[in-house]
């Protein structure tokens, strides 16, 4: 397996970088891909170290001419990508009366069309390869709604949406396309919220703890691995229980 390369966006910090880290023990070369360049170094660095390959990409998934540049940039050099993760994603929550259309137009950009630009850019490859592994970061929230996020639970439930569309389309390809939705997972994006509203979260997880970006990284490990090859099309739920 040493010669598969998984591409990883916003893979600088949290769940990416738990995902791009745990790929590497898998025997993965990683592309830490993401705008945060010097925390790309951070990663790769720690890849590096743990005996692992790593190759930084600054990428913006809201802008297709970075993406199309990144990838082109990462077959020249590697010559593949296996395993695309499609995980970056940011927030900007508002109520829907009051949401600014900049921050509808944002959030949908980099959550959803970055994720299917970045697919479309991986998939020749992978149809040419008859192998291939795509994982779409999506969330509980996609699947649930929550107030104040209409613009990124649209998103999120746009990427089930299209998971199963694209796992119809290139099925008969050997390629695989599934959807990892995490519950409340402890990281910078709910590092900020309130005291009270993380209380409240937490009340809602039967298991009574918030997840961790290990705990997600590990659905991605199994969901690219050979022993979940029949399984295409599915939206794994990592969130304690709190939606079901």
């Amino acid at each position: 397996m040493s010669n598969r390369v998984a591409f990883v966006t916003g893979s600088s910090r949290g769940i990416g970088r738990a995902i791009a880290l745990t790929l590497c023990r898998e025997g993965y070369q990683i592309i830490v891909a993401s705008p945060e360049i010097e925390n790309n170094e951070l990663v790769a660095g720690e890849i590096r170290a743990s005996g692992g390959e790593a190759m930084t990409l600054d990428l913006d998934v809201g802008s297709q001419e970075s993406i199309k540049e990144g990838f082109g940039q990462v077959l020249a050099a590697k010559g593949r990508v296996d395993v695309l993760v499609n995980n970056a994603g940011i927030t900007r929550d508002g109520l829907a009366m009051r949401m600014k259309p900049a921050d509808w137009d944002l959030v949908l950009k980099i959550n959803l069309h970055g994720a299917f630009f970045a697919t479309q850019q991986a998939l020749p490859g992978m149809v040419k390869n008859r192998w291939g592994r795509i994982v779409n970061i999506s969330s509980v929230v996609g699947q649930a709604g929550s107030p104040g996020q209409a613009n990124y639970a649209a998103s999120k439930a746009g990427l089930i949406g299209m998971t199963k569309a694209l796992a119809q389309e290139v099925g008969s390809r050997g390629i695989t396309v599934n959807a990892v939705a995490p519950g409340y997972i402890d990281t910078d994006m709910t590092k900020g919220l309130p005291e009270e509203l993380k209380q409240k979260m937490l009340a809602t997880v039967p298991l009574g703890r918030m997840g961790l970006p290990q705990d997600i990284a590990n659905a991605v490990k199994f969901l690219v691995s050979e022993d979940a090859s029949y399984i295409t099309g599915h939206v794994l739920a990592v969130n304690g229980g709190m939606y079901m």
